[in-house]
Formats: C-alpha cells, structure tokens, sequence
C-alpha cells in the first residue's frame, strides 16, 4: 500500500505532515466521541487543504499551511483560476472542494463549537459531518495527486489512517476488546474495525481468546460472513469488514462509549 510520502510527493513535506496529521487526529477524536477537538481539527484540515489547492493551482506552494483572511471570499476565488484540462482533478480543485471548505469552516466557527446555549447540543451530528467530508477531501487529493481511481483513493485512505475505538487496546503485536461482556462476534467486528484491509484469522482469534480453532472459524467466522458483514477467506487464512460490517459497527458499536462530559 502507499505511504504518505508517496501519496502526496509533490507537496512540500511540512504541508504534506500537517496534512496527514490533522486527518489522523480528526479520525482519533471522532473515534473516542470528541466532538469538539474533532470540529476545532477539522477547521485547520480547511487552512491545510485551501493552501495545497491554492499551491496546486498556481503552481506556487507555500512550505506551510496559512489561514487566509477570509476563508469564504479565499475560496471563490479559487473558482476563477482558468481551467486547466489536463490537470487531474481539474474541476475538483476549483469548484468541488473549495465549496465544500466554507462550510467546514462554518462549523468550526458558527455551530456549537466553544459556544453555549441551545436546547440540543449538535457537536455530535456536526463532528459526524466534519469526518466524512474531511475523508472525502483526502480521497480526492489520493486520486488527484496519485492518479488513481476513487475506490483506490478510498482504500489508500483507509489504508492510512487506522480506525480507533476506546475499546480496543494494544500493544506490540496484541489487541484486545476492553469490554469483555461483548460477544466474541461483536469483539472480532470491533478488531476488524480497528484494521486496515485483511487480518490473519489466526491472530483474530488468539486477541478474542477463542480456543477452540475450528469452532471460531465454523460458529464466528462463518456466520459473520454469510451475513456478509466480514468477507472470510479460510483458504487465505485472512478476513476483512465489508462494508455492510463497517457500518454496521458505527451504528451498533462505536457509540457504545460515550464521553463523560458531554
């Protein structure tokens, strides 16, 4: 799979670690229910994403993100750089994407993010909005820098940053389900969550401490799989989430935990 560096090497390396850090810690936040660090990230993912689309129109990147006056009047103008049709991605760096940063901007600026009042709290709602565009945004950049397909961007995506749960811990080569009330089905969903493509089913097993090898195959595996929420491979060894698995760990699982203080 693609590293970063890889991914995005025609941007200056400062540019290109901010970019990766800020998703990463956006992903990290929404995982473990932060929704406002989540919305506060995902108001510099705009700054970062304006200065690489800028630099890639213009053909002028600057070493490091920077925070334009005025997000929403930095993007339209955006939209009046000539087209150039041969540029990957064209369209999407002039008109799709710096439509899309205004109203992330919003969020982060006008919506429940560090103010008080209302009968409802939105944070969560908002913070859910702010990481599926955020993902979206990185995919695109994916195809456009390197080329690639949108189901391919995607995967490289995913590939990059490693989906986090609070009930999920490891160590070295060790996970382990912090609940262990879970049923074992529902741990081997979480794990898988927490991966990023295949996982060796022999290492599944011995993180939900199923003892009985052919029973974890033929009672877990084989059952999660006809209802085709995980894509098992025996003869490979190997087995992923599909993406009915995926989710349906976010609507089942992931708000399993819930923040304390919000």
């Amino acid at each position: 799979m693609f590293g970063v560096a890889k991914l995005f090497s025609a941007l200056p390396q400062e540019l290109r670690k901010e970019l990766f850090e800020c998703y990463e810690a956006i992903i990290r936040n929404y995982a473990e229910n932060r929704w406002e660090p989540t919305e506060l990230n995902g108001g510099k993912f705009c700054e970062i994403v304006y200065s690489i689309v800028q630099g890639t129109l213009t053909g002028n990147y600057p070493s490091k993100s920077s925070k334009p006056a005025n997000m929403v009047d930095a993007c339209r103008a955006l939209e009046s750089v000539p087209a150039t049709p041969g540029l990957v991605g064209n369209r999407s760096l002039r008109i799709q994407i710096p439509r899309l940063l205004p109203y992330l901007y919003e969020i982060r600026n006008n919506r429940g993010v560090g103010h008080v009042g209302g009968d409802v709290n939105p944070n969560a709602a908002d913070a859910g909005v702010v990481v599926s565009s955020c993902s979206w945004v990185m995919a695109e950049l994916v195809r456009i820098f390197h080329d690639l397909t949108l189901e391919e961007a995607q995967e490289a995506v995913e590939a990059l940053v490693t989906r986090r749960h609070p009930l999920v811990w490891g160590v070295d080569d060790i996970k382990r389900v912090l609940d262990p009330s879970l049923k074992k089905a529902d741990q081997v969903l979480l794990l898988l969550y927490s991966e990023s493509g295949w996982t060796d089913i022999e290492k599944l097993r011995n993180w939900v401490e199923y003892a009985n090898k052919t029973e974890f195959k033929s009672k877990v595996l084989a059952t999660l799989h006809a209802s085709r929420l995980i894509e098992n491979s025996p003869k490979e060894g190997v087995a992923r989430l599909t993406t009915k698995g995926i989710a349906e760990v976010e609507r089942k699982l992931v708000q399993r935990v819930r923040p304390s203080d919000e």
